[in-house]
């Protein structure tokens, strides 16, 4: 079934009308589910900036969006409960710039039943999954359960979200799960399998192993393994080791990725960066984090980088200081000034960074203001005389109604080798009530 982009957002805006109606619905149903808990936030979003377009140059684009998300049911307790959430946009500006463009959509509108037996978890709808290979958007019925004291089971079928516009839902499929072992708060360790269908024919399948252990000093190692069924190699290797000595936080890190078993290689994957399976690419990233939490309210932190490309030969390192000072109550300031030394010309750059955010102003408890500039000198031009780029950034915002609204103002300003001279505004209104 072929897509039809003029249709396309008029589908997505109605599915999040329907779903809207039926949260409503919910709501007026007698008995039990009536009076159940529920939680509902709205987050309305107004912003402004100008792009080209096929109607002209710097036209104004003005979207409203809005984001709802409602939770009814047993939200404290095991039992059955109803799951929303889903975002909707209206362009003010009317112009083209979101022609091809959804409208809006459901992210995830699930039923959910759990039990205090095996800590059974059984959720049906639209849902995101997150079981160790899996990261994906499903359409479908997800079981999770403890086998016992050391072992947890997980399963999912459904069809992926991400297919739904590529030709198409018939033949689409995805399923997989995840087998846990774990020993109280020592370790656990995860086997996981993730299968996708497009159009019937088998686009993705993959094998992970994840693992999590903390030791009695407190240090802990985490990480996970994929590996391509498909193409028979591993694609992704990422492992970090975090330890604290006295003030002293430290964690190094490591990944791996070869681009040849990282992406899907399916001819019908809805991968948009596939075409680099054909590069070959091996990419190394290893570093380490440390901070030092010696001094009263400032933490100093030093940051390390490594890059380093296989194929193409190149590598690149950035390294960091990091200063921050801690205030009353959410209140920080602080700076990072870093180098990047690489072999291309976009990686040899200068960054100085400066940021703040003041919490509880003293003439409006509640109120907050914050700042954010960073400045990027390149070695060498990107662009003709290109050699730097900027970015600026100012919010206000504060809390009504017992905290109940909140709304936030804030206003960012860039200009790079890239892109000449952007600017936004935005406004955000959040509201959340509930029982």
């Amino acid at each position: 079934m072929e897509k039809r982009p003029d249709t396309q957002p008029y589908l997505s805006g109605r599915r999040l009308l329907w779903g809207s109606l039926l949260l409503l619905l919910l709501f007026c149903l007698p008995g039990p589910l009536a009076a159940a808990e529920y939680r509902i936030d709205s987050q309305t979003l107004f912003q402004f900036f100008e792009r080209d377009t096929s109607s002209g140059a710097d036209q104004a684009v003005i979207p409203a969006y809005e984001y709802l998300q409602a939770d009814v049911g047993s939200l404290q307790e095991k039992g059955l409960s109803f799951h929303f959430y889903g975002w909707g946009r209206y362009d003010f500006a009317d112009n083209d710039y979101y022609e091809d463009a959804d409208a809006g959509e459901i992210l995830y509108g699930y039923a959910r039943y759990s039990a205090d037996v095996s800590n059974l978890d059984l959720r049906l709808g639209r849902q995101y999954i997150f079981e160790g290979v899996a990261s994906d958007a499903v359409d479908g019925l997800r079981v999770g359960t403890d086998l016992g004291r050391y072992l947890t089971f997980s399963a999912y079928a459904g069809q992926p979200v991400s297919l739904d516009a590529v030709d198409g839902r018939d033949g689409d499929s995805i399923y997989g799960g995840r087998l846990g072992h774990r020993l109280g708060g020592r370790y656990e360790l995860g086997l996981s399998y993730k299968a996708i269908n497009n159009d019937s024919d088998l686009d993705e399948q993959r094998l992970g192993l994840d693992l999590s252990l903390f030791f009695p000093t407190g240090v802990s190692l985490s990480g996970f393994t994929v590996y391509n069924l498909e193409t028979d190699g591993f694609g992704e290797h990422s492992y970090d080791v975090r330890f604290t000595v006295g003030s002293f936080d430290f964690r190094p890190f490591y990944q791996r990725f070869d681009y040849e078993d990282y992406f899907s290689v399916g001819k019908e994957s809805a991968n948009p960066f596939r075409f680099l399976t054909g590069t070959g690419e091996i990419l190394s990233v290893y570093g380490a984090d440390a901070v030092l939490h010696r001094f009263a309210d400032v933490d100093l932190g030093l940051k390390v980088k490594l890059y380093d490309y296989d194929k193409r030969g190149d590598a690149s390192q950035y390294y960091a200081g990091v200063l921050t000072w801690h205030g009353k109550d959410l209140t920080s300031l602080g700076g990072e000034l870093g180098v990047m030394s690489g072999d291309a010309s976009e990686n040899k750059y200068i960054l100085a960074r400066g940021f703040f955010y003041w919490d509880q102003l003293p003439p409006l408890p509640g109120a907050f203001v914050s700042g954010d500039v960073v400045y990027v000198a390149y070695d060498q031009a990107i662009y003709a005389d290109d050699d730097s780029s900027l970015f600026l950034s100012l919010g206000v915002g504060s809390k009504f109604l017992k905290e109940a609204l909140e709304l936030k103002l804030s206003g960012d300003y860039s200009v790079d080798p890239y892109f000449d001279k952007d600017l936004r505004g935005l406004l955000v209104a959040t509201f959340a009530f509930g029982s």
